[in-house]
């Protein structure tokens, strides 16, 4: 019998060798998903845009006014770029995609959504037996970013059927069973979740109880090299938002925050995890740009890991918004995986994988 549900890396790898993917490296095949790499060919472009069906992407994009523009010089930030992916698809007959942008670059507001030719949707090859080419949009929100050659932006997840839990039964039956919520190291009963819509997500809250509660990013003109780690200074980029003395933080119109999570995440190997917009009835205000959590986020080799905290990025559409400590922020779906990836998440190595609270993006040195 077929197994249904998200694809794990060994199957991507069988897909790059098959040349069902082009261009790609086996090894930036992730425990549920593919790192997606720049070429050289990038442009400066008037707008956002979307291919019409049977439209080709590098057609599509003489609407926009292209510009090639030379990677040695910055991205500006408000300004949309263009550029094309090393990566290509020729995918089995049952078999679509999905993109996510990769964590490191929700955390620096680098909004990135990926193109597909023929598709009108953002970061979806969502067609199955997709064929064809993948662009990447990119708009810096806060800094000026230099952008290489082979750089990841993206990360596109592989499916053969959709296996979200689509009701509160599933969802309780799984956690009853492996703890997907825990706070202060003990798994959290399902009847005592904070929030429950009741619908087969995870609604998670704000933590602004932290000594550090956040991070507002700063317009600066430095520039952040998306190839560096561990080389710059937080405070050039960022302002410390110290635990507030009320339990509560105004965000500004436009501005951007890294906030976390009270409750730790934690995904069980057989299972991802994807972050949705929160219901616009909690507030005008979009939570997580970077929305995935791969088999065993949270979980430890085996199992002995007691989840960790969501780390999130933050932008408010409406003037001073106040959220208090234990605030909705952030809706969690989850969904099987076809398979058991052979390693998970952390297994070999990760950023963010001793993650206590907010940690910032790889580029940044460790703040105290």
């Amino acid at each position: 019998m077929k197994k249904l549900g998200a694809l794990a890396r060994h199957t991507i790898q069988k897909m790059i060798r098959a040349r069902h993917i082009r261009g790609a490296r086996a090894e930036n095949a992730q425990p549920a998903s593919l790192d997606l790499t720049l070429t050289n060919e990038l442009y400066r472009v008037q707008s956002v845009f979307l291919p019409q069906p049977g439209e080709r992407v590098k057609n599509a994009m003489a609407a926009v006014a292209p510009e090639r523009h030379n990677m040695k010089i910055p991205l500006e930030v408000g300004v949309t770029y263009l550029a094309r992916l090393a990566e290509s698809l020729a995918l089995p007959k049952d078999v679509y995609a999905y993109a996510n942008p990769k964590s490191s670059l929700g955390r620096i507001d680098v909004h990135v959504r990926m193109l597909a030719d023929a598709i009108t949707r953002f970061d979806s090859a969502g067609v199955r037996g997709y064929q064809g080419e993948l662009w990447a949009l990119i708009t810096p929100g806060s800094f000026r970013v230099k952008v290489n050659p082979g750089d990841s932006l993206l990360q596109l997840r592989f499916l053969n059927h959709d296996t979200r839990f689509g009701t509160e039964r599933e969802l309780k039956a799984v956690h009853e069973k492996t703890p997907l919520v825990f706070t202060g190291g003990k798994a959290v009963a399902y009847d005592d979740f904070a929030v429950n819509d009741r619908d087969g997500t995870l609604t998670l809250t704000v933590n602004l109880d932290l000594t550090i509660a956040g991070y507002r990013a700063e317009r600066s003109q430095n520039v952040l090299d998306l190839s560096k780690r561990a080389l710059y200074d937080a405070d050039d980029f960022f302002q410390k938002i110290p635990r507030p003395k009320n339990g509560a933080v105004t965000l500004r119109k436009g501005d951007f925050y890294i906030l976390a999570t009270k409750e730790a995440l934690r995904v069980p190997p057989a299972y991802a995890a994807e972050v949705k917009p929160i219901d616009v009835r909690t507030g005008e205000y979009r939570a997580h740009y970077a929305g995935f959590f791969d088999p065993g986020w949270g979980y430890g080799p085996k199992g002995d890991i007691p989840g960790a905290p969501a780390v999130l990025e933050v932008r408010a559409f409406e003037d001073n918004i106040i959220i208090r400590s234990g605030q909705p922020i952030c809706k969690i779906v989850f969904e099987r995986m076809a398979e058991i990836p052979k390693h998970v998440y952390g297994a070999t190595g990760s950023h963010y994988l001793d993650q206590k609270g907010i940690k910032l993006s790889k580029h940044f040195r460790k703040t105290a």
